[in-house]
């Protein structure tokens, strides 16, 4: 089986055609809102644009962007690695998925392909991830994976017209091999 496929998805390198899909993602404030804060309105034309560029970069300080696909090729999200620093062994990573696919294991999938990546083709030696305190899918999803919540800023986020605390969870590579099965070679 391929590296990048599981059972449940696969991830591919975003295409220059993937703009009208990112767009159309854009368009679920609630999920811009999990993720960042609600956008403003911006043109299909700009989206193309930004995933034909997107479509064209190269693996740079170890970050990176995926579509999530199911094994059908039937696209369902994204997943994009940031704040990569191989110094130190640590990185972030965001996600989205759409909201009709939200719920049947595509997320966490997606993490466990990324986290297998960085830890053991890396050597990345811990994951950390943000999210705002009312953000209850990623706040569930993440301890179900087994990452352990460090740590709060309060009060750091604002959205919704209202002030939130922004959480921090982690992973080391010790705990996911312990959680997972997997032995350091």
């Amino acid at each position: 089986m391929n590296y990048w496929q599981t059972d449940l998805i696969r991830l591919r390198g975003v295409e220059p055609e993937d703009g009208d899909l990112f767009w159309s993602w854009n368009q679920d404030s609630e999920m811009a809102r999990n993720l960042e804060f609600v956008w403003p309105p911006v043109s299909k034309a700009q989206v193309r644009q930004e995933m034909a560029a997107a479509a064209q970069k190269k693996m740079e300080n170890d970050a990176f962007q995926w579509v999530i696909e199911e094994t059908n090729g039937t696209p369902v999200g994204f997943i994009h690695t940031h704040n990569c620093h191989p110094r130190n062994g640590v990185f972030k990573y965001g996600l989205g998925v759409e909201a009709s696919h939200r719920r049947k294991g595509y997320a966490a999938a997606a993490i466990l392909v990324i986290l297998r990546y960085y830890f053991q083709e890396l050597r990345y030696q811990k994951v950390t991830i943000q999210m705002h305190s009312e953000n209850e899918a990623s706040r569930a999803l993440h301890e179900r994976l087994g990452f352990v919540r460090e740590g709060a800023v309060r009060r750091a986020i604002f959205t919704g017209g209202r002030y939130l605390d922004e959480l921090f969870y982690g992973m080391t590579v010790d705990e996911w091999q312990q959680r997972y099965g997997v032995s350091a070679k």
